[in-house]
């Protein structure tokens, strides 16, 4: 029988002496009915009770493959192999055959996560993989779940709402104040980053983050968010307290690139064992990787150029063009475009067409071409002779493309061979591509000099070039480009010291710039007067607002040691605002999207402009009102503060009056000092200057 130990213990060579316990009967009753089930006695064991899908969520079944043989299984595993892999790391693979060795028609595969697995459900769903086969996809779990649905229908539970970062409070301002940021070098730390609101009468700071950056910052085309560099790779950052939204791991990332509908980032990392430099387009909003490459190490910064509607990705190599699906990141058409001689290419930024040029090459004249895609359909070709080299410029609203061509001039000498062909320069010619029109006219403007810059006008028919290397300056020339017309000379600026073109984002007003004198002119285009001219020494940067109302031009500390400073400009180069700020860097301002309003509504509004005038009037007057009321305030707050000190210092010095006699033999200095008897005048005279003069 069980003991316990007694209370006395009698000694460590002596026995213990124990105590009987009591005998209960534990047993249940013949009649007792056990009414308490498993799930209310042991609930929380239940729930966490081993269950033959534990594990299987990163699972997923592909439905719908060929059934192949065994010679053609290695092929049939390579492809889907290729094709899930976009989604994410897969861990094994599964093929069921039958008793001849055949595939059965579907297969197992698991990935590294659950996020991985419901990644590949939503990307290869219903994905046709030939003319004859579209996969089925599903999670592995699924299969339970759908064996287990109630005959009734129950109604879901209304869930609580868990609000998100709300991306786009910049846009819902009541003023349409737009905002910018400021980049300040921190030393060997992480740079700070500003973001302020051009907010008037003066810009109202609205965040400071410190330690933000390892390099610089860079808005999203759509100002939705701003990327910060850290050696791990990149990060994304929005919302009102510019909260981090989601980081893409890519060490040593040196360059960024977002497509323009803000559904993909591209980072450009360290350089690989090949040589090259890894390039990995994410999906912004999962963060999971979609492909990646290896960049030659001797192209440049940027391989990819993306069409307008983020349906598709394009780079250049081989002799072709290698334009890519989003959807599944693989070959339209599974092929590239073979285009022997390629040296460039652009897409235009309204349309899915994209325009290359490919070199001269013996007997053959060099030429540029609109493809039409997903077609591939050649659609304008435009055969250019002594060529030497081109670049492709489109116009903002795709309404235009420039090309400008650099030709040799040659003369032969009266030989056959090329040693008797004589070289005499260089000229230069604009091709301009009419888009809108029927056929695709093209218009052709020649310029005998040197061509430093070429900008077109973003929202409108004209094109600035830069031209000419005089002693005396350069030459600005402005063409036009009308509907049913050619291009035609509209003003030619002589002897200017512009070595860049700045054009307002609204079109119409621009700016010739010197960004190594820091010497800027503005321009209005619709009479080419110069509204006035700035002066900000040594400035290199120069960057108009999204609205086109406002320039930042800048001075960082990357190219001088002091004096770094940013400047505030309205769109007419009256100077608002100079920020000397030590160690400053950059200003970026925030992108907009695009107005939401038709042409004609625009249109609509600007024929009745003066219709508003009235109302903006009010409410600047009430806004200055505003700002002198605050001026008026704060200055008879500090009034006030200073009167109240003053007066508690006169307390002060009366207390002191006793003290202050009998520190000077009982005499009252106080009264002698107010005594006009007893003051004395002295008349001292000093010798200011002295001069000599000859006669």
């Amino acid at each position: 029988m069980a003991r316990k130990r007694n209370e006395e213990y009698k000694g460590d060579n002596e026995d213990e002496e124990f105590e009987e316990e009591p005998v209960e009967e534990f047993e249940d009753p013949d009649d007792f009915v056990d009414d308490v089930n498993d799930e209310e006695l042991l609930g929380d064991l239940l729930k966490k009770k081993p269950c033959e899908t534990d594990g299987m969520e990163n699972v997923i079944v592909v439905d719908e493959i060929p059934k192949v043989e065994p010679a053609r299984q290695e092929k049939l595993e390579n492809v889907i192999k290729k094709l899930f892999t976009t989604c994410g790391e897969i861990v094994n693979v599964y093929y069921p055959k039958d008793d001849n060795g055949y595939t059965k028609g579907y297969c197992y595969i698991e990935y590294k996560s659950p996020a991985q697995a419901e990644e590949a459900v939503k990307v290869y769903s219903n994905y046709r993989l030939d003319k004859t086969h579209t996969l089925l996809v599903n999670i592995f779990t699924d299969f339970q779940k759908y064996e287990s649905i109630p005959v009734e229908w129950v109604p879901p539970t209304a869930q609580p709402y868990t609000p998100t970062v709300d991306l786009y409070s910049f846009l819902t301002e009541p003023d349409a104040y737009d905002q910018y940021c400021v980049v300040v070098d921190n030393g060997s730390s992480p740079s700070q980053v500003q973001f302020w609101q051009n907010s008037l009468p003066d810009p109202t700071e609205l965040h400071r983050k410190d330690k933000f950056t390892e390099q610089t910052v860079k808005w999203s085309p759509l100002g939705t968010y701003i990327v910060a560099f850290h050696k791990q790779g990149v990060a994304i950052w929005g919302g009102p307290q510019f909260q981090r939204i989601n980081k893409f791991p890519h060490i040593g990332t040196t360059h960024v690139e977002f497509s323009p509908k803000e559904n993909f980032i591209v980072t450009y990392g360290l350089a690989t064992a090949s040589g090259g430099s890894k390039v990995i387009i994410w999906d912004i909003r999962t963060g999971l990787e979609k492909r990646s490459f290896v960049a030659d190490p001797l192209a440049p910064t940027s391989i990819f150029r993306w069409s307008h509607d983020d349906k598709y990705v394009a780079s250049m190599g081989d002799g072709a063009i290698h334009i890519y699906e989003t959807d599944t990141f693989f070959l339209l058409e599974k092929k590239s475009v073979k285009i022997p001689g390629i040296r460039g290419f652009a897409w235009s930024p309204t349309d899915n067409i994209i325009a290359y040029w490919v070199a001269e090459q013996t007997d053959v004249p060099a030429k540029v071409t609109l493809m039409d895609i997903p077609k591939k359909r050649e659609i304008r070709m435009k055969n250019l002779f002594n060529v030497a080299d081109c670049k492709l410029h489109w116009q903002k609203c795709g309404d235009y493309l420039g090309v400008k061509v650099d030709r040799f001039s040659k003369s032969k000498k009266g030989g056959l061979k090329d040693q008797d062909v004589k070289f005499l320069g260089m000229f230069y010619n604009f091709e301009i591509f009419h888009m809108r029109e029927k056929d695709i006219p093209v218009d052709s403007v020649e310029i005998k000099e040197p061509i430093a810059a070429f900008s077109w006008e973003p929202v409108g028919d004209k094109f600035a070039i830069i031209h000419g290397e005089g002693a005396g300056g350069s030459n600005v020339s402005f063409f036009e480009a009308k509907k049913g017309q050619k291009v035609s000379l509209v003003k030619k600026m002589e002897r200017k010291s512009a070595t860049h073109l700045f054009w307002s984002p609204r079109g119409g007003f621009i700016v010739l710039a010197n960004c190594t004198q820091g010497v800027f002119e503005f321009v209005d285009t619709s009479d080419f007067t110069i509204m006035n001219t700035g002066d900000h020494h040594g400035a290199f940067q120069c960057e108009w607002d999204p609205t086109g109302r406002y320039i930042a031009t800048g001075l960082g500390a990357h190219k001088v040691k002091d004096d770094h400073s940013y400047y505030l400009w309205s769109f007419q180069g009256r100077l608002l605002r100079r920020n000397n700020l030590k160690n400053f860097l950059q200003l970026f301002w925030r992108p907009r999207p695009q107005t939401l309003l038709a042409d004609a509504q625009q249109k609509e509004i600007k024929k009745n402009l003066k219709k508003y005038y009235p109302q903006f009037e009010t409410k600047d007057r009430l806004r200055q009102t505003r700002a002198s009321k605050e001026l008026l305030e704060k200055r008879a707050k500090l009034r006030e503060e200073f009167l109240d000190y003053r007066q508690k210092r006169i307390q002060d010095y009366e207390s002191l009056r006793i003290k202050r006699i009998e520190l000077r033999n009982n005499v009252d200095t106080d009264t002698l000092e107010a005594d006009k008897d007893n003051l004395e005048e002295e008349i001292v005279e000093c010798l200011v200057k002295e001069e000599t003069t000859f006669v």
